[in-house]
């Protein structure tokens, strides 16, 4: 943190040990759909201005540089904004700005020793969670629906379910 500017400290929130815990994280009812929403975080740091900011990890072993650019990696950016939500629905403030630690392995060493070493970038990300209320109830009424909603172009289980129908029916081969 000190070595990219950011002026923050590890949080020492009394939840954080529960919030990191995988199946059961920051959890949070949505009285609209009574849904329980939950999600395992990786980090939070504290700011100056006294709001926390979500830290997500990553790692990978490429070439290039990490960033957040690929088409794909919407969904690491809808994670980080899936925690601002929920941390903000469990009363805490939230800030925007949240990071990604990057973590590269390193493919240009002359040897591997048996250990593994990375390049660690520190990605920030500004996070907009307004989409989330409205995909929860957008899923309840998916979920109540008699039919099935129709099949996405590029849905592979859509795709999945349609060959199977035709199959179950005996219409396929």
């Amino acid at each position: 943190m000190v070595d990219a500017g950011i002026n923050a400290i590890p949080a020492n929130h009394s939840d954080l040990h529960q919030w990191r815990k995988n199946f059961v994280g920051v959890s949070y009812l949505h009285p609209a759909t009574n849904f329980e929403f939950f999600g395992a975080i990786d980090d939070l740091w504290l700011n100056e201005d006294g709001e926390y900011l979500v830290v997500d990890y990553k790692a990978t072993a490429k070439k290039d540089e990490v960033n957040l650019d690929a088409d794909w990696q919407i969904s690491y950016k809808r994670q980080m904004e899936i925690y601002q939500w929920l941390l903000r629905k469990n009363g805490l403030p939230i800030s925007n700005r949240g990071w990604f630690v990057y973590c590269n392995g390193k493919r240009d060493l002359d040897r591997f020793n048996n250990k593994v070493e990375f390049r660690v970038s520190l990605l920030s990300y500004d996070g907009n969670d307004d989409w989330v209320e409205t995909s929860l109830i957008e899923a309840k009424k998916t979920l109540n629906r008699s039919d099935l909603p129709p099949a996405g172009e590029n849905c592979d289980f859509c795709t999945y379910r349609e060959e199977t129908a035709i199959f179950e029916h005996g219409s396929g081969g």
